[in-house]
């Protein structure tokens, strides 16, 4: 077996400390120094955490985003930011966050953050875990903008974003990054009415001069805005064809759908590495080393160990930090049960 077999990861973010939350509440009470001093230390208790439960793969938690994707946009030029959500009241959903209306021509000469927040991660980590970088894909980053007579449609939106998103990795690269989620929850949401071959070489050609010089990873589940799905909840319409992905590692949402379509992983294992979603971020309760180690062995039913990684379903920004960081160490008891039961160190 591989020294790698049954690996630990996560997605990518992480919750906010209280103290940020409110902080970035108030930005006009600091000063730009003082700003930058909040976002590494937010940086180093989400370090904290990660390293403390044991996870082989640790990330920044995105401290310095706002939502994994959103912040993006504010690199991005030809667009005017939406300045108000267009719905404040209701029970919270994805149509509470407006789209941006496209001005010009789509540029980021300045890069899109993600390698400044790689730079940051690699300086304050402790030796020891992989550390990966994520990036939202260009179809997802699509989904925020509004078409426009010179873009006329979201496919044309991600046409433009993708040397943008392309670019990015490519820096990532060259900073040192060894692992790389380029993040397509849209492609999955959506794979049951698209086509998903159009989905197939968007992604391919967004990896594609990165593909074999770092861990390309993918994650595909069906939205976490406030713990609400937004997709049609189904693996199966992204296969056969997702299968043709440019990547070494495909993450699938899992533990909150009670683990429906498991047998799928054997497909996604028999290309790539399959990563599954094993730990609920969408509810509170905190599973248990040995549900986790139940459930890894419902997946090694279906894959072999050195095929196979864990993580959450999603991105654990919209989990309470409590309760992330004792699903995390439960998350990682659970697995090494289960490696010290096969004798992999």
């Amino acid at each position: 077996m591989k020294t790698n077999s049954l690996r630990t990861s996560v997605i990518g973010s992480y919750p906010f400390p209280g103290w940020l939350e409110f902080a970035a509440q108030h930005l006009d009470q600091f000063g730009s120094s003082d700003i930058s001093e909040m976002q590494e230390d937010a940086v180093v208790a989400a370090i904290h955490d990660q390293v403390s439960a044991g996870l082989d793969v640790i990330t920044d938690g995105e401290q310095t985003r706002f939502d994994f994707n959103l912040s993006f946009y504010g690199y991005i030029e030809g667009i005017e930011l939406e300045s108000a959500s267009p719905r404040k009241f209701g029970p919270p959903a994805h149509d509470q966050r407006g789209k941006h209306q496209v001005t010009g021509e789509l540029a980021a000469p300045r890069g899109l953050g993600a390698v400044e927040e790689f730079q940051r991660l690699k300086r304050l980590a402790p030796a020891g875990p992989t550390l990966k970088a994520s990036v939202p894909g260009p179809y997802t980053l699509s989904g925020r903008l509004l078409p426009n007579k010179q873009y006329a449609d979201r496919w044309a939106l991600t046409e433009a974003l993708l040397p943008l998103v392309r670019k990015e990795l490519e820096g990532l690269v060259a900073a040192g990054c060894t692992e790389i989620s380029v993040d397509e929850p849209s492609m999955s949401c959506y794979a049951f009415k698209e086509d998903a071959r159009r989905f197939v070489d968007i992604f391919n050609r967004t990896v594609e001069s990165v593909f074999g010089k770092t861990r390309i990873c993918t994650h595909l589940c069906f939205g976490n805005f406030k713990a609400r799905a937004v997709g049609f909840r189904r693996v199966s319409p992204m296969f056969p064809a997702f299968l043709d992905f440019k990547a070494d590692e495909m993450h699938v949402e899992m533990a909150s759908r009670e683990f429906a379509e498991i047998e799928l992983i054997a497909q996604i294992a028999s290309r790539m590495d399959a990563a599954v979603g094993i730990i609920d971020v969408k509810s509170y309760y905190i599973e248990t080393p040995q549900d986790v180690a139940d459930r890894v062995g419902l997946c090694l039913q279906h894959a072999p160990a050195d095929r196979l990684v864990f993580a959450p379903d999603c991105g654990l920004s919209q989990t309470a930090r409590w309760a992330a960081k004792q699903k995390l160490r439960n998350m990682v008891a659970g697995v090494k049960m289960v490696r010290k039961e096969l004798g992999i160190a």
